[in-house]
């Protein structure tokens, strides 16, 4: 068999061959493109959650503990900063790959600061030596000169101070100043002179240099009445050797900042590894802390559930491809069935044909699928992990040799005659009766096996998993095609009794439909496209729910305590509708009585609210935050409290706050003992932290405003017109906390933390818009948009497989005086039922889906812990039934264009067979 003769055959019978090229090309994109596409996503995506967060949450961070480092000796600071590359040489390889900038710095403790600049009206100061590797190179001196760099010394201690500092003092460039460590009794000890030579400017604020506490860059203000100013002076080795040989405490710091630009997603398990290891391993004589293992591990599990979602998308996508390569492969033996019977009629035997089908398709389907190798090998990737994954090697093996081996595949399949092909039932045959049984308890069996082992994370691609949709879609399939005729046979025999026969002769046609295999294609390309949507919508609305549980408003503000009279001012703020305060109080235990006895339920986040006023600020927001009417009931003896699980068994186990009140237990708010009783029990609650098991929540008192000790808020709920101005907002929360501070409730307290303003659409951007969200919207839009257009495809082949016995009906109607509008309406209504029964069977298996596999698909990962729910939005319905329509249009689209071409309607004549 020559290879000219094959290409002619291969020429001869070029749209067949082209269209199987077409897929397999395809398939090999998918294979190949898609994990290039996804490494690069997941790339992108864990160094931009990395790079998100401050750079002290990526630090490595070693302390020499009070005995662990000896200073004194001349040259010992020198000696201990050549540990910082020690230290790095010894971690594993993953987090040593991973590290960027370093740093050594040594600490002395806290002396009192005194000079003639220092008068007492600036109060009180305390200085802390310090001296840092890269110091220099950091910095710009504004004036005078690095310690160190003089011939002479001008003190035992030179010092160089920020800008700001320095005019805080009043120093300048050679200030001397007095420093002395302090008992507790007051007395000075081992005091020295301080010599002031330098001024500098930070090159860059915001470098990791500046990033140890207290900071070098400014005065750290008191932390009460009557307390000192704290300052950092930057200074020599010699001048912090002097300091420790005379007795000042040391402390030296080891920092390693990891770089989010070397993260990779394939080494994410290893670097987790990594930092156990070095925890485990710490030298002797230091601390080891970090805190980047935490947002790792987190982006880790997101990922591999983000796989998995994507290994299940990419599976029904390519198992739709592979059936329509094999629908390809049918259509083009049965239009070449002639062939082959004459070939046989010659002598030929079962192997000849089966030689004949695969020298053509070894011509043609190894090198389409080798363009899509290529073309697939252009798609980006992520610039650290490399080029495309070996994974993707073997699949794409595998859908070459089944393409190849498609058509003669079908050759040998196709052993049919030339009977009565139109009577032919879908539902008939013992054969594939057992098929369809066998199907259906392979996807059952599947199902509960992958429900009762549950998602196996951290590994290759489970099997199991990513072919149980599969199995399920093509059961549901097969059910739904033996199922549809018999109400159309009703249908049939009430149209049959009606005038006309365009209706009896659609139905009675769209019964004895024999395309089974291209709608079991349609099937599964539309629940695969459904699939996508219906997670996709779950995953949104579980966002939203996550964020309404944080921010159950347009803007939360949170802070320590505010003035009454805060509330008011921020509801005067321009396009504020309606405010509420809450009161938060972490870590309350619950007393047996007004006197405080202890009660023995242990400790709650204890939470107070207006309920009336919270409800209105979620309505106003447009969220849907319920308040339980138990928190309005009867105050008169004792407050209605909803109860976590956990707080709620504690109070049973110790008989408090019992329902009806008989003995109700006792928390303390801002000195006030308020008695409750549980009215309720839920297991979360809006504004309560993420993570909190056990809390409780009440109503706000009616406590009198002159009272021993008036509630004030801690927070408030702010619903608003239209986009809140966070500025606004936060200088009015920061009013309100100054004058509660100066109002004379609080005495001699610490300087409280500045307000934080967070609201609804900046959370739900955040949440929405960091790690693995682009691998997430590039699979769905694979799955949605690829099961769309193939679903498409598949239709088109169901028509066609069906267009010769129609076109044989339409000449012998045409005989008998059926109008082409007649015949329109007869091709509607036998195509209608196919179209709407595939089309609504696959969104059906696509919406449910979820709901069977959300247990194991892990997609709690991607909404910060919120289960999901399966979410159908109107969005959803509305594309399934335009995509109804559409295919319906297709499908009669498709009709018209192959008998105008064909020309059968009007060549054949009544009785021939083709």
């Amino acid at each position: 068999m020559s290879v000219l003769a094959v290409a002619r055959r291969v020429r001869a019978h070029g749209g067949h061959f082209l269209l199987l090229a077409v897929l397999v090309l395809v398939t090999a994109v998918l294979v190949t493109g898609v994990p290039r596409m996804a490494e690069r996503l997941a790339g992108q995506g864990l160094r931009t959650q990395l790079a998100d967060l401050p750079g002290v949450r990526r630090d490595l961070h070693y302390t020499s503990t009070a005995d662990g480092r000896s200073y004194g000796s001349a040259g010992s600071t020198e000696l201990h900063q050549r540990e910082l590359d020690t230290l790095a040489a010894a971690m594993p390889d993953a987090v040593r790959e991973v590290l960027a900038e370093r740093w050594y710095t040594a600490d002395t403790a806290f002396s009192r600061l005194t000079g003639p600049e220092l008068t007492g009206d600036k109060g009180l100061f305390d200085l802390r030596l310090r001296t840092a590797t890269g110091l220099t190179e950091a910095a710009t001196l504004v004036e005078g000169r690095w310690p160190g760099q003089a011939a002479e010394r001008a003190a035992a201690v030179e010092v160089v101070l920020a800008e700001p500092v320095a005019r805080a003092l009043g120093v300048r460039a050679g200030s001397r100043l007095r420093a002395a460590l302090r008992t507790p009794g007051g007395d000075e000890v081992a005091a020295t002179g301080v010599a002031v030579v330098g001024v500098f400017r930070p090159t860059d604020p915001a470098g990791g240099l500046w990033d140890a506490l207290p900071s070098a860059l400014r005065l750290t203000p008191p932390v009460g009445e009557g307390e000192p100013f704290q300052l950092i002076g930057l200074t020599d080795p010699a001048s912090l050797d002097d300091r420790a040989a005379a007795g000042w405490p040391v402390v030296a710091a080891y920092r390693y900042r990891l770089d989010p630009g070397r993260l990779a997603p394939g080494r994410l398990d290893a670097l987790v590894a990594g930092l156990a290891e070095v925890e485990r391993r710490k030298p002797a004589g230091l601390e080891f802390t970090q805190g980047v293992d935490i947002p790792l591990r987190q982006y880790a599990a997101a990922l591999a559930a983000a796989r998995t979602l994507l290994a299940v998308i990419t599976a029904g996508v390519l198992a739709t491809l592979a059936g329509l390569a094999v629908l390809a492969a049918r259509l083009a033996v049965r239009r070449r069935r002639d062939e082959y019977q004459l070939l046989r009629a010659r002598g030929g035997s079962v192997t000849t044909l089966l030689r004949r089908g695969l020298a053509e398709s070894v011509l043609v389907v190894p090198a389409a699928a080798g363009v899509g190798w290529l073309l697939g090998g252009l798609f980006p990737t992520d610039p650290i992990a490399g080029g495309t994954p070996a994974a993707a090697v073997r699949p794409a093996v595998v859908a070459t040799v089944l393409a190849t081996v498609a058509l003669p595949a079908m050759v040998l399949a196709d052993r049919r005659g030339n009977g009565r092909r139109d009577l032919f039932r879908s539902a008939g045959g013992s054969g594939r009766l057992t098929v369809d049984v066998t199907l259906v308890g392979l996807a059952g069996l599947g199902a509960f096996l992958l429900r009762r082992r549950g998602l196996a994370l951290g590994g290759p691609v489970d099997p199991l998993l990513v072919s149980v949709p599969v199995l399920l879609a093509v059961a549901a399939a097969m059910l739904a095609l033996r199922a549809y005729p018999w109400p159309l046979r009703l249908v049939n025999r009430w149209s049959g009794r009606a005038r006309g026969a365009v209706a009896f002769l659609g139905t009675a046609r769209a019964a004895r439909a024999g395309a089974v295999a291209p709608l079991v294609v349609v099937v599964l390309a539309v629940a695969t496209a459904a699939f996508c949507g219906a997670v996709a919508g779950g995953i949104e609305h579980g966002r939203d729910r996550a964020v309404t549980r944080a921010v159950p408003a347009d803007a939360v503000v949170a802070g320590e305590r505010f003035a009454p009279d805060t509330a008011a001012a921020l509801a005067a703020l321009p396009g504020v509708r309606a405010v509420s305060s809450v009161l938060a109080e972490p870590g309350q235990r619950p007393y047996a009585d007004v006197q405080g006895r202890p009660g023995g339920a242990g400790e709650a986040y204890v939470l107070l609210v207006e309920p009336a006023g919270f409800a209105e600020v979620a309505r106003r927001s447009g969220l849907d935050v319920a308040v339980p009417g138990a928190l309005r009931g009867d105050r008169a003896a004792s407050l209605p409290a909803l109860a976590s699980p956990e707080v709620a068994a504690a109070l049973t186990e110790t008989a408090l706050a019992d329902p009806a009140g008989r003995r109700p237990g006792w928390v303390d708010v801002q000195g006030n003992r308020l008695p409750f009783r549980v009215a309720g029990t839920v297991r979360h609650f809006p504004l309560v932290p993420a993570g909190t098991d056990r809390f409780l929540v009440l109503p706000w008192p009616a406590l009198p405003a002159d009272g021993p000790h008036p509630l004030v808020p801690t927070g408030f709920l702010l619903a608003a017109g239209g986009p809140v101005d966070p500025a606004a907002v936060t200088r009015v929360a920061e009013e309100g906390q100054d004058r509660y501070q100066r109002s004379g409730v609080v005495s001699a307290g610490r300087r409280p933390v500045p307000p934080t303003v967070t609201t609804w659409t900046a959370e739900r951007n955040r949440l929405g818009g960091s790690g693995v969200n682009g691998l997430l919207v590039f699979g769905f839009a694979t799955g949605g948009v690829g099961g769309a257009v193939l679903g498409l495809l598949a239709l088109a082949f169901a028509v066609l497989a069906g267009a010769r016995g129609r076109a044989q009906v339409l000449s012998r109607l045409r005989t008998m005086g059926l109008s082409r509008r007649q015949w329109r309406g007869l091709l509607l209504v036998e195509l209608l039922p196919l179209v709407l029964v595939s089309v609504l069977t696959g969104a059906a298996v696509g919406v449910l889906l979820p709901v069977l596999l959300n247990p194991v698909l892990g997609l709690s990962a991607f909404t910060g812990g919120v289960p999901v729910t399966v979410h159908v939005a109107p969005g959803l319905l509305a594309g399934v039934l335009g995509l109804a329509v559409l295919a319906l249009a297709f499908a009669l689209a498709v009709e018209a264009v192959n008998n105008r071409r064909m020309r059968l309607g009007e060549v054949l004549r009544l009785g021939e067979e083709s």
